[in-house]
């Protein structure tokens, strides 16, 4: 009888990749990052597992949108307290907070869990095309035109 194979936390090989985010369309490149976040890439993928590598994203700000995603795409928070419901259209929060964008674009992929906020935590947006992790060497991958 085969038995389904379960890898173990040893067989995991994870990889840092840096993704350029210049001129890339917000939901596509969103989608192929969730997918490397989770490690759907791999064959060796498992449900409750965390299999999927690190994805840093540089040049954050330069990224686009299609139609009128721009003015009416909007951002809602909530305080709890009366009156404290917040609203910020797509166009501002790339003006203010370019990386903020993706990690909620990539987040809001992700099945909610402790699974998932472990995975998010192996997601580095920068605005610019600086970042602080060449320690890890990254390697370089085009994910979508």
């Amino acid at each position: 009888m085969q038995k389904t194979y379960l890898p173990k936390e040893e067989d995991i090989k994870r990889k840092w990749f840096l993704v350029d985010a210049q001129d890339q369309i917000l939901g596509r490149l969103a989608s192929r990052i969730a997918m490397i976040l989770r490690g759907k890439h791999k064959a060796i993928f498992t449900p409750h597992m965390d299999t999927g590598d690190g994805v840093i994203v540089i040049n954050a700000s330069k990224i686009k949108v299609t139609g009128k995603k721009l003015t009416d795409k909007i951002y809602q928070r909530y305080s709890g307290y009366p009156g404290g419901q917040r609203e910020v259209t797509l166009a501002n929060m790339l003006a203010k907070k370019p990386e903020t964008v993706i990690m909620l674009a990539v987040s809001r992929m992700l099945a909610k869990g402790a699974l998932s906020e472990k995975v998010i935590g192996k997601l580095k947006v920068y605005a610019g095309d600086v970042h602080p992790h060449a320690g890890l060497k990254p390697e370089k991958i085009e994910l979508v035109r």
